[in-house]
C-alpha cells in the first residue's frame, strides 16, 4: 500500500489536503504526521502551509521539520502548496524579511499596498480562481489543460521572472509562479484541495508521479 505523509507542523489546511488524497486514492494511506519516521517511510510527502511565514518558518525549525524536507526530496516525491510552497524557496518579503528552507533559489514578493491593472486596483489577498499556464510539460500536468482555473489566497507570490524552476504561472497584476518544480519537487502557490476537479487531477497525478521531470 502507497504511504502519503502530510507533515503537520501546525500551520495548514492538513484535513482538506488529506480528504481530497483519500478522494483520489482510497486504497492509499495518508498519515498527517509531526513525526519524522513517519515522514520518511513514506512514499509521497505533502508540505502544505497557511498564515505568516515567519509563524511558519519558526515552526519548521523549531521541529526540525526543514531538515525532514531536504531528506525527502533527496529520494521520493514532494509536493509543496500555498505557504508551503514559499518557505521552500531561499527568502520572504513578509514580515520585514525571513529566510526559507532554502531548496530552491527563488524569492517571495509582496503584491504591494496599490496594485493595479489597467488602471483599476486590485485587492491584496490575490483570493479567487485564476488561470494557470504550463511552462514547460510536466507529469504533473497530466490531463490538465493549459489555462486551467485553480484557486488561490495569498498576499506573497514566488516571483515568476527568470525564475530556473518555473512550471506554471498565472497573471495578477504581476506574473506570479504558480507552479516550481525540481527532481523529485513540485510545489503550488493555489490550493489543489480547494480548486475542484483540476486539483484533484493534480494530487492524482502526484501519487502516480516517480519525482522525475
Amino acid at each position: 500500500m502507497k504511504r502519503v505523509a502530510i507533515i503537520d507542523y501546525g500551520m495548514g489546511n492538513l484535513h482538506s489536503v488529506g480528504k481530497a488524497i483519500e478522494t483520489v486514492a482510497p486504497e492509499v494511506r495518508v498519515s498527517i504526521t509531526d513525526e519524522r519516521e513517519k515522514v520518511r517511510d513514506a512514499d509521497h510527502v505533502v508540505l502544505p502551509g497557511v498564515g505568516a511565514m515567519r509563524d511558519c518558518m519558526a515552526e519548521i525549525r523549531r521541529l526540525g521539520v526543514d531538515d525532514w524536507v531536504r531528506e525527502a526530496v533527496a529520494e521520493k516525491p514532494l509536493l509543496g502548496i500555498c505557504v508551503g510552497m514559499q518557505a521552500l524557496m531561499a527568502s520572504s518579503e513578509e514580515n520585514e524579511g525571513t529566510e526559507g528552507i532554502g531548496l530552491l533559489p527563488s524569492k517571495v514578493r509582496f503584491f504591494g499596498h496599490n496594485l493595479t491593472e489597467d488602471g483599476h486596483r486590485l485587492k491584496v489577498p490575490h483570493m479567487g480562481w485564476n488561470e494557470v499556464f504550463q511552462s514547460e510539460p510536466h507529469p504533473m500536468w497530466h490531463e490538465i489543460t493549459d489555462g486551467t482555473r485553480f484557486y488561490f489566497v495569498h498576499s506573497y507570490y514566488v516571483e515568476a521572472d527568470r525564475n530556473p524552476n518555473l512550471a506554471g504561472v498565472c497573471h495578477y497584476g504581476v506574473d506570479i509562479a504558480a507552479a516550481v518544480t525540481a527532481p523529485n519537487l513540485f510545489a503550488v502557490q493555489f490550493h489543489p484541495e480547494k480548486s475542484h476537479d483540476a486539483g484533484l487531477q493534480l494530487l492524482r497525478n502526484f501519487l502516480d508521479w516517480d519525482g522525475s521531470l
